[in-house]
């Protein structure tokens, strides 16, 4: 995850000449520092003057944005239809600075467009399958990280939750290092220690989902992404599936997360999704935190970050020991779930080559949650 307190862009959407035919409101500066309050949030230094950029953009979802320089200010009240703002920073009485707020929609809102599935969406989709816990690396796994007394003797959900503590305790997030391999969670945890590094989310819900495979406890890692097909930045977790719920639950191992309804049921992540389309209640645990340091909330953690996430999601179609380590002649299969109004619908089936590595990507897409979320037999 890549945090960032306020989303901007510099990109030149209007000509210099364009602003000339403008009588363009004016804000003076004399220093390149400015403050920014989106709604009712102000950041500190926010923006920085560039008056050799053609037009610096500011990307907003608010209602009410305010520049504060360090003499000066202006307010704009956000139509959407309006959608783009320009005015003009003067900075030192002789450089001028074309700015533009410019409207977009949250993420959440994105999201809401795009709750329609096809649960009559029949297109061939392989069965998911789950390692048993018998297999000789799980069974490694569980000797080797001593998972009896990590998970403990308790019920099922204790072990899920003591299981996703220790993961999120032992290996900090590090969204920029690169994956070591082989990547398995004797492996990971080993380079970990050793470097004194950490990894990042998928790396994390790699290694959690290991161990619940080898405690005998259903589990797949989700890769939870944006509508963009391309993008910087996405965030994995896992799917637990409890047996005494009868049920998926989200376990997120980054930020020692789970989720709730306002009755205190545990939910998976279809549910949250659901939830934040529908804006119904939805209560994050109290102590989800980013490396033990910075306490998550709801605001942020869901109704922002996540709500970019859940557009698209996809898992691969084995959750096993050492699943995507690249190996000469390994086949991965993944399926995603999308919208209806997701970008790129085909094809339902594609390959794709890593030649120099001989490993071949097999990917699904499906419009039907039914078969995404099938209970495990």
């Amino acid at each position: 995850m890549k945090t960032r307190l306020l989303s901007f862009c510099l990109i030149a959407l209007l000509t210099p000449s364009a602003f000339a035919q403008q009588k363009l409101p004016i804000i003076k500066a004399n220093s390149i520092q400015v403050d920014i309050r989106d709604d009712q949030t102000l950041a500190k230094k926010a923006w920085r003057i560039v008056p050799e950029e053609k037009l610096d953009v500011y990307v907003t979802s608010g209602k009410k944005v305010t520049f504060y320089t360090d003499i000066d200010s202006i307010s704009f009240k956000i139509n959407p239809k309006v959608a783009t703002y320009d005015f003009i920073i003067l900075l030192n009485g002789k450089d001028t600075a074309k700015t533009q707020i410019k409207y977009q929609p949250s993420r959440l809102e994105q999201l809401k467009k795009a709750g329609k599935y096809n649960y009559s969406d029949n297109r061939f989709v392989p069965k998911f399958t789950y390692q048993s816990k018998d297999h000789p690396d799980l069974v490694k796994v569980r000797k080797e990280l001593n998972l009896d007394s990590i998970a403990g003797g308790g019920t099922e959900l204790s072990k899920i939750f003591n299981l996703m503590h220790w993961v999120h305790n032992l290996i900090k997030h590090d969204g920029s290092g690169y994956n070591p391999t082989p990547q398995n969670a004797i492996n990971l945890i080993k380079v970990c220690k050793t470097e004194n590094r950490g990894v990042n989310c998928r790396m994390l819900a790699t290694i959690l989902n290991e161990c619940y495979l080898a405690m005998g406890i259903t589990s797949r890692h989700i890769t939870c992404m944006p509508k963009e097909s391309k993008f910087d930045d996405c965030h994995v977790i896992n799917m637990v599936y409890s047996k005494d719920l009868n049920k998926w639950i989200w376990i997120d191992p980054t930020f020692d997360a789970y989720v709730m309804d306002e009755n205190g049921n545990l939910l998976g992540v279809q549910e949250v999704r659901e939830r934040l389309i529908k804006d119904m209640p939805l209560v994050l645990n109290a102590d989800a935190n980013w490396n033990r340091t910075n306490l998550q909330t709801k605001q942020e953690y869901l109704r922002k970050y996540m709500a970019k996430n859940l557009y698209r999601l996809q898992t691969p179609l084995a959750s096993e020991y050492d699943g995507e380590t690249f190996i000469k002649g390994k086949k991965i299969t993944y399926v995603e779930l999308l919208p209806l109004d997701g970008i790129e619908q085909t094809p339902q089936q594609k390959e794709v080559n890593f030649e120099k590595a001989g490993v071949k990507h097999i990917q699904y897409k499906t419009n039907n949650p039914n078969l995404f979320w099938t209970k495990p037999l």
